[in-house]
């Protein structure tokens, strides 16, 4: 079951990265419910050895990029982020330890891996990963555009991507560099 779990995430976050034109410095949220990957309702089965090897897995491919993973925590921490203190560009920090209830175990994960862990109720990042309906959207830029990836499900969770793009200002006359849609 892991060895699948872990195939399926380094896939979604590897499309996700050929897909989103991600640079070093850039930021990915994550959402993750350990309890849909393993078949539950979300919220209901909190597994922490299942949001390991989803955070391992993901930390493999992002982190030798340069790339920020930004862990968001379940709706009993109103969706805080968890975040290496480099990645939080002088954001507030706030006063939280995110645990397998009440957090999310994909958040207390993070925390426990990341060098330097730091939570922030907020942050605009550049591309994400929803894995089993956790709602990211908060937690990007404001222009998101959905990605259909391939991985369609990480275990039995529905996997979604995003990446951001810059608002469109103007009119009929305007135009628009290419590179950035």
């Amino acid at each position: 079951m892991f060895d699948t779990i872990a195939e399926q995430t380094r896939l979604a976050a590897e499309e996700l990265l050929a897909l989103s034109d991600l640079k070093a410095g850039d930021v990915v949220v994550i959402g993750c419910s350990s309890s849909e990957v393993t078949g539950g309702r979300i919220g209901t089965a909190s597994n922490p050895e299942v949001a390991d090897v989803i955070f391992e897995t993901l930390q493999s491919v992002f982190t030798p990029r340069g790339i920020y993973i930004a862990a968001q925590c379940c709706e009993h921490l109103n969706r805080a982020i968890i975040v290496e203190r480099a990645a939080s560009k002088s954001a507030p920090i706030v006063n939280v330890l995110p645990q397998p209830k009440a957090g999310g175990s994909f958040a207390t994960a993070a925390y426990r891996h990341f060098a330097d862990p730091v939570a922030l109720e907020f942050i605009q990042a550049d591309a994400g990963l929803d894995i089993g309906g956790t709602l990211i959207g908060m937690h990007l830029k404001c222009v998101a555009v959905p990605l259909k990836l391939t991985v369609r499900h990480i275990g039995s969770a529905v996997v979604i991507g995003a990446r951001t793009r810059p608002k469109f200002i103007g009119g009929s006359r305007a135009v628009y560099d290419e590179k950035l849609l």
